[in-house]
């Protein structure tokens, strides 16, 4: 019996373990708890509260007033503007992310071959990424100005069309990937970083077995970057998503009014709507016509599809990221 007794004991933690393994819990408790904290006051709560608001009529000046789902009803039935809105940003998340991509990844691999001035170069495609959105969308727009702009004028010297740019419906969404590819300085240092973290002793052994460069490329550098890729892809993705400051002032300063809207719903989305996105809308709903409730139906929708894409890039990541668990 003794013996028994002590061989169910000794699988058991002593008391001092016990408190032990209490007082390192109540440890690592405490240095979350200021993190802990932050997200229930500021993630958890307001979004248990958009989602609340959403299926309420409220103007910010009254009790919100429950009607269930007809936010959602009217915003896939009869607002029009959500649908332009939602193909804006489609076509934004499509286009630009993938140019930004692609491109951050070619300047990249350029100043990695560069023999001398890898600073200088280095700093000279990072400093677009340093500009203020809003100047370097100023600066941006002024010099694509189809009357008096410098990239018209060079054009007109040369006997080429000189096109509306920010001003013709059908070319103001590329003029934003251009925009966009102006300041890709962020995505190309990170790309610049993990091209450097390639192991050479990899393109020594692919030397040595003939390989030609676009091969080189796809099985030594690619692997070795895919995580970054994949991680560049997913930031993209939500901050195309999330696209607003960038295409309401370039509307602005296109029109020739230094406005978001507010003032003039005629340049929402200037010209023709074709750079009215989602998140501009759903500001627009909120802050200028005081439809918060209908606004935090909009936020619902777009959180959810901003989660449910990041979840699809992130499961798709196991099989495209090389080097992770059940890779192929």
């Amino acid at each position: 019996m003794t013996i028994a007794i002590d061989a169910r004991s000794a699988g058991q933690p002593s008391p001092a373990l016990r408190a032990k393994r209490r007082r390192q819990r109540l440890t690592v408790l405490a240095f979350l708890t200021p993190w802990l904290l932050g997200v229930a006051i500021f993630f958890i709560y307001p979004l248990i509260d958009t989602v609340y608001l959403s299926f309420t009529r409220y103007d910010l000046l009254s009790p919100p007033k429950w009607i269930g789902l007809t936010n959602y009803r009217f915003m896939f039935t009869k607002d029009p503007q959500v649908v332009q809105a939602a193909y804006n940003t489609l076509w934004l998340v499509v286009i630009l992310v993938t140019a930004r991509v692609l491109f951050g990844l070619a300047v990249a691999t350029l100043v990695t071959r560069l023999k001398s001035g890898l600073g200088l170069f280095r700093t000279v495609f990072y400093l677009p990424a340093l500009v203020p959105p809003v100047a370097g969308v100023l600066a941006f727009v002024f010099l694509f100005n189809p009357a008096t702009g410098p990239v018209n004028q060079i054009l007109g010297a040369l006997g080429l069309p000189q096109p509306l740019w920010f001003n013709d419906p059908s070319l103001s969404k590329p003029s934003l990937v251009m925009l966009g590819l102006w300041g890709v300085g962020d995505l190309m240092i990170i790309f610049l970083a993990s091209l450097l973290d390639v192991p050479k002793e990899q393109y020594e052994a692919a030397a040595l077995d003939g390989v030609n460069p676009w091969q080189r490329f796809r099985y030594v550098t690619l692997p070795n970057i895919s995580p970054v890729l994949m991680f560049a892809a997913i930031t993209g993705v939500i901050a195309a998503l999330q696209y607003f400051t960038e295409a309401v002032v370039a509307a602005s300063v296109a029109s020739g009014q230094a406005t978001t809207g507010g003032g003039n719903a005629a340049l929402l989305g200037y010209p023709e709507g074709s750079t009215l996105t989602y998140a501009q809308w759903l500001y627009v709903m909120g802050f200028k016509n005081y439809y918060l409730g209908y606004a935090s139906a909009l936020a619902v929708v777009m959180f959810a599809v901003s989660l449910g894409v990041t979840l699809i890039l992130l499961r798709r990541a196991r099989s495209l990221v090389y080097g992770a668990e059940g890779t192929r």
